[in-house]
């Protein structure tokens, strides 16, 4: 009887234990090696891709790559320690090293993760092929529930983004190492979402929460909300332009006959959105003829109309983001919260509707350099800053009016429980909207030197001060 209950343990053991093991797929049996060319290597893992499940790639080594590898939904991707893929030109340059399935047709995928992928660039920079203004070495845009962890990527090229995700809900980036001459983590609309355990060292912006942007940036525009980015370095480097995060806003109008646009603008007409994308050169166009074409492109009068999606709405902007624990060493502005007003874009369209960006929040922010650059610039209306529990030096908060519109609204700001390390005065405010209303109230912060003194500057006609801070 117990040698029959044994004998029955074991086979009931066997099915469990297949299961469990069959799971997995590694890529090298389909072929894809260190050893194989980059066309092979990714024929070879979209094989394996294509059967969804987790794929592991366990074999070390620079694995080329010389085109896309296109990710469905309930996929995982899980690439062992000194495993890279390296872009490689053998049929032409090409954009992503993955992109989403669903994003060719705006179908969302779901349940993707990417494990333990570092890229190597290796010259093979292009701004976007499939999707127009799609830029990521990885990118996803239409879809949900998406981890990125243990990224690496150290030789970024000045025309893609290395990570771009666009129209997204629930996305999960963590624990990523990122330099190189572009964006390191671009996101455009999208909701909940967490950035976090990142180091950058990129000469433009390490994340950019471009809600509104240029039309050659990103796929689709709309509101990017409800997010969390934490434990987070930009390190210093030899060359730097951009900021820390780039927060931009934006919105435009109903099409109307003899409107004058410009690249990028945004209009909305039959029930789609579409944007001008012709040369970013400066041109103004007169509008005379309606696009209402249903995809692609179509010209009229010059002007090359894009349709961009087929959702409405008529305003792009930041809203409910709390960034947590981060470490600024790069000498130049922390968050710059603007809109675009140049030959590339005008993120506000006159008369539209005005994009009210909401509920920011910085806690636990180090700044570590020591040049007299704004912590904060603020471009466009933002209905409250918070700054808790930061250490700041000579690097307050400016207001700008880049003349996109005439009423930039009242912004609340609250600083509670922080450091100043300024041996001296201090711009803690500079206003140089007219008019602007503001209300600063600050509580629980501490003079690191007796010589400390915070100023209100510029047009203070309209600046409501609660502070223990300023005399």
């Amino acid at each position: 009887m117990k040698k029959y209950l044994f004998c029955l343990l074991i086979v009931l053991t066997i099915p469990y234990g297949f299961a469990q093991t069959t799971g997995f797929l590694d890529a090298s049996t389909f072929g894809f090696s260190p050893d194989a060319s980059g066309l092979a290597n990714v024929k070879a893992l979209q094989k394996a891709v294509d059967r969804g499940g987790t794929i592991i790639v366990s074999q070390p080594g620079v694995y080329p790559m010389a085109g896309t590898v296109y990710v469905g939904s309930n996929t995982t991707l899980d690439f062992g320690d000194n495993v890279f893929l390296k872009k490689v030109n053998e049929k032409g340059t090409f954009t992503h090293v993955f992109l989403n399935k669903g994003g060719l047709t705006k179908t969302y995928d779901e349940h993707i993760t990417i494990r333990g992928l570092s890229i190597i660039v290796n010259g093979q920079d292009k701004a976007f092929t499939e999707v127009y203004g799609l830029r990521g070495q990885l990118a996803f845009f239409y879809t949900k529930d998406i981890k990125i962890e243990r990224f690496r990527c150290m030789d970024l090229e000045p025309a893609q983004f290395c990570i771009h995700v666009c129209t997204f809900e629930d996305l999960i980036i963590d624990d990523v190492i990122i330099k190189g001459k572009k964006d390191g983590i671009h996101l455009g609309r999208g909701k909940r979402f967490t950035i976090k355990n990142a180091v950058f060292q990129t000469f433009d912006d390490a994340i950019a929460l471009n809600a509104h942007d240029y039309a050659t940036s990103n796929p689709e525009l709309g509101w990017i909300e409800n997010g969390l980015i934490e434990n987070c370095h930009d390190l210093n480097a030899e060359n730097t332009t951009g900021y820390f995060c780039r927060i931009l806003a934006g919105a435009w109008i109903d099409w109307k006959p003899g409107m004058e646009v410009q690249q990028s603008d945004a209009v909305v007409s039959n029930g789609k959105l579409y944007r001008v994308q012709n040369k970013a050169d400066g041109t103004n166009y007169k509008s005379l003829t309606q696009p209402t074409h249903d995809k692609g492109t179509v010209t009229h009068e010059g002007i090359n109309w894009g349709v961009v999606q087929d959702d409405i709405t008529y305003t792009a902007g930041v809203r409910n983001v709390t960034f947590r624990n981060v470490f600024l060493e790069k000498p130049r502005i922390g968050l710059s919260i603007h809109f675009d007003t140049d030959k590339y874009s005008r993120s506000y369209y006159p008369g539209a509707d005005i994009p009210l960006q909401e509920q920011l929040t910085f806690d636990q922010i180090r700044v570590l350099h020591d040049k007299p650059i704004p912590f904060v610039v603020v471009a466009t209306p933002v209905n409250y800053i918070a700054i808790t529990n930061s250490s700041i030096r000579n690097n307050g908060i400016k207001f700008y009016s880049n003349k996109a519109m005439s009423d930039y609204l009242k912004t609340n700001i609250l600083i509670q429980g922080s450091s100043f390390d300024v041996d001296g005065p201090m711009e803690l405010i500079k206003n140089d909207v007219a008019g602007k209303e503001i209300h600063l109230k600050t509580f629980g912060n501490m003079a690191l030197h007796k010589n400390f003194k915070a100023k209100i500057v510029g047009d203070t006609s309209q600046i409501q001060v609660e502070s223990e801070l300023v005399e």
